[in-house]
């Protein structure tokens, strides 16, 4: 997204908001008011406001009952920043202190406000290396954020403490010469108006706390979000919590939590998405952290998006999402596993690119009705491929994660794996990991069979026979699973992959997973799906390895 190159029409009767506006104003071009607040109680449902170029120190809701478009003046830049200029500094001993610093912030670790911490073993939202992660306190150097210490001993060149005892914050970096700016407001924008458009603006340097959920809240049907910047944000960047939303076109960037959240949010759609460097205070990847997290939602759409460089999952849809779907995407070296469809029925993961995360490539856990078609698997240090079963069923009230809008037992939700179709994929050069597809059941009740797995007509290539050792892990119901460590025995055992094909040494696609030479022949693929072929833009029974790109 490129702030400053929109040209939306500006229609009749437009309310319109510059920083060199007053609020006494009537709120058009020639005397517009000062603030997006007193836009808002003027200007009446079904208007447009337009914001002339500049920044924007506020934070607004669009009220219920009242659907507006809010958009720049064409061609204009428009930030909304809930940072401020520090000044007035004072030398103290080998920091620099500002007296007089009054805000405060929650720094409840959890989705509850003033809950503690979860106590289950890997499964706490702080990192003890990191336990500052929560508190949203902010403050940048010329753009440069400085880490948040918990005592005024630990201030070194780079970071910062904040004494809230004494209204005190104290840097580590000589302030002489530079902009020091910090987090003095906690929500961007709430919108709580249905079917409200809000397009061609930046937010940045917000402090929510993780139960305010994000730094911009959509909280009402039919809401559009397009064209947008969101950056630096203390935890979450956009919460979308009511349905039928459209996020298209949007950078999300250097969230500190989450990129992206979504909860109750049916139908859905991500559209041309970069969701990129998130996480950056170190929360721990589970249960909540990375590019793009989804809870509890029927009917998502994820298309032609961008999940980079997060700290933490690429695109993680858990606990009860039926009906997503994912295409057309790149999840590109992040920490946690590129994608993972968990606890969750319903799903298509076609014609994407998955490279170099440092979990797994996929990961298919406890989900149902699963098909993973057309898609590119490369490098990466772990499996490219896994479908896992644990303990976990929809049966079971009293195991979390259940949509208490759905009845229960909810017949579309089982939480038990399959069926799963994997055809027509390049999975490759895994830098790590010990197998290229992994099938598991941890609670060693089902085989490979009874989940309906059905591997058929994939390209698989690892740098040799003994990298990784294992090709395929394969579930036997009862006892451990089955290894095979070429295809010609897997084959045998168990029916699969008859026109699958296997080579060692020699890539067969670079780290942007395109073919590197005669090793990748398309007419051995396998006929794509016409299902699949309607959703990726492709005719039906084109014969292709891996994604279309």
């Amino acid at each position: 997204t490129s702030l400053g190159s929109a040209n939306y029409p500006v229609p009749s009767g437009a309310v319109v908001v510059a920083t060199t506006g007053n609020d006494a104003n009537p709120g058009t071009a020639a005397a517009p008011v000062r603030t997006m607040k007193q836009s808002l109680a003027i200007a009446p449902s079904g208007s447009t406001i337009v914001l002339r170029g500049g920044t924007y120190h506020e934070s607004v809701t669009i009220p219920s009952g009242k659907q507006v478009t809010v958009q720049p003046w064409p061609y204009e830049t428009v930030w909304f920043d809930g940072s401020e200029v520090v000044s007035g500094w004072t030398a103290d001993g080998s920091d620099w202190r500002k007296d007089g610093w009054t805000y405060r912030f929650d720094s409840s670790p959890t989705y509850t406000r003033g809950a503690p911490d979860y106590t289950s073993s890997s499964w706490t939202v702080l990192n003890a290396s990191y336990p500052m992660a929560a508190h949203p306190d902010q403050v940048w150097i010329d753009g440069a954020a400085q880490a948040q210490v918990s005592a005024a001993n630990l201030v070194v060149p780079g970071t910062f403490y904040k004494d809230d005892a004494n209204n005190r914050l104290y840097l580590g970096t000589n302030p002489a010469g530079h902009e020091v700016r910090a987090g003095s407001m906690i929500k961007a924008m709430s919108i709580r108006g249905t079917n409200s458009t809000v397009r061609g603006i930046g937010f940045r340097r917000y402090n929510p706390s993780v139960p305010d959920m994000g730094a911009i809240t959509v909280e009402a049907p039919g809401v559009t979000l397009s064209d947008l910047v969101v950056s630096d944000m203390a935890t979450t960047g956009i919460s979308v919590l009511s349905t039928g939303a459209t996020l298209r076109h949007i950078e999300v960037a250097r969230s500190g939590m989450l990129g992206i959240h979504a909860n109750y949010a049916d139908n859905l759609r991500l559209d041309r998405i970069v969701s990129h460097h998130n996480n950056t205070e170190r929360f721990n990847n589970s249960p909540v952290s990375g590019g793009f997290k989804v809870t509890r939602t029927r009917g998502v759409i994820v298309t032609d998006s961008t999940f980079r460089d997060n700290n933490g999952p690429g695109v993680w849809a858990d606990e009860s999402v039926y009906n997503i779907t994912i295409t057309g995407s790149d999840m590109v070296s992040n920490t946690g596993h590129g994608t993972s469809l968990e606890l969750s029925a319903k799903a298509v993961f076609a014609d994407n690119l998955v490279s170099g995360n440092g979990g797994y490539g996929v990961k298919v856990n406890d989900t149902s009705d699963v098909q993973l078609v057309n898609n590119t698997f490369v490098g990466g240090s772990n499996r490219p491929v896994t479908i896992a079963q644990d303990a976990r069923r929809a049966a079971d009230q009293s195991t979390p994660g259940h949509d208490p809008r759905q009845p229960f037992p909810d017949p579309t939700m089982t939480w038990i794996v399959g069926p799963v179709l994997v055809q027509g994929n390049v999975i490759a050069n895994p830098t790590g990991g010990n197998c290229l597809v992994c099938v598991e059941d941890f609670s060693h009740q089902y085989s490979a069979e009874q989940f309906k797995v059905n591997l058929t007509g994939n390209s698989y290539n690892r740098t040799s026979a003994s990298s990784p050792t294992v090709a395929f892990v394969w579930p036997r119901g009862t006892g451990n699973p089955a290894t095979f460590n070429d295809l010609q025995s897997f084959q045998s055992a168990t029916g699969q992959e008859a026109a699958g094909r296997l080579v060692n040494g020699g890539a067969i696609v670079d780290a942007a997973g395109r073919a590197t030479g005669a090793n990748l022949f398309d007419s051995w693929a396998p006929a794509l799906p016409g299902s699949i072929a309607s959703l990726i833009g492709q005719a039906a029974g084109v014969r292709h390895y891996g994604a279309f790109r």
